[in-house]
């Protein structure tokens, strides 16, 4: 049977799920979308994730690649795997055919990611599972100012989960800005990739800014530091979106 790569565009609310990857302990975004490919084709259907993502972090636009029969078309596959999909926390939205040694991890250029952290006295009823709620206000132009210490090439290790299994804590990050909307402050960060949890220890450390306990210079110290134990908490994922994966030269896939 001829079979045609497609790469697909996800959303999700990670909510109660264990996170992208497959696993034993509980329902991942993986294994639901693999169950509906494999009914989807008729048979067993592995699907390539650009990353992973932690139990309890969102997307607006994952990306992944799997491979069904060329007869297939592009719109039969995305609304065929939404039809097969056994819950309501994930959506396929769009499907596009890629050549045949096209990785949807390996091929990325730069992922885009979006935190979010509500400063007001009470929580959010209808955000709970969607935002960091901290009862402290903030000062987003400190957290601004720490977060331009980050910006460039560095040794992250400070900012880097104990369990990260990346070969190197070496990362060059594009970007990370801070900026308020209207109770909440919000974080943007880009980079071709980023070490396990290292969005939400940077979360997490500049909240301390944010709040007054420390001084915006203190993250540059923190980052010389090469030491987890220097920096603050790793912030909760609910908070947590991939907003975008980039590739290059997809129109000639």
């Amino acid at each position: 049977m001829t079979l045609q790569r497609y790469l697909i565009t996800i959303e999700y609310d990670g909510s109660g799920l264990v996170g992208w990857q497959r696993q034993d302990n509980g329902p991942s975004v993986q294994e639901y979308l693999e169950h509906a490919a494999a009914k989807l084709c008729n048979q067993p259907t592995a699907i390539q994730g650009s990353g992973r993502t932690d139990a309890g972090v969102h997307a607006h636009a994952q990306a992944a690649h799997l491979d069904v029969p060329a007869s297939l078309s592009a719109r039969s596959v995305m609304l065929g795997l939404n039809s097969w999909l056994e819950t309501d926390q994930v959506s396929v939205l769009s499907a596009q055919p890629v050549h045949a040694d096209f990785n949807a991890r390996f091929d990325a250029v730069k992922r885009r990611y979006w935190y979010r952290i509500l400063d007001r006295a009470t929580p959010s009823a209808l955000d709970r599972n969607r935002v960091w709620h901290t009862r402290t206000p903030l000062d987003a132009d400190a957290m601004a100012q720490a977060a331009s210490y980050l910006v460039g090439r560095h040794d992250f290790t400070s900012f880097r989960a104990s369990l990260c299994q990346a070969n190197s804590p070496v990362r060059t990050l594009d970007r990370l800005d801070v900026m308020r909307a209207g109770d909440e402050i919000h974080l943007f960060a880009e980079a071709r990739s980023f070490l396990h949890h290292q969005i939400r220890n940077f979360a997490g450390s500049l909240v301390q800014v944010g709040n007054g306990k420390w001084r915006p210079e203190k993250i540059k110290q923190i980052l010389e530091a090469k030491d987890r134990s220097a920096a603050g908490p790793t912030a909760p994922p609910q908070g947590l979106y991939l907003m975008h994966i980039d590739y290059q030269n997809l129109d000639n896939c």
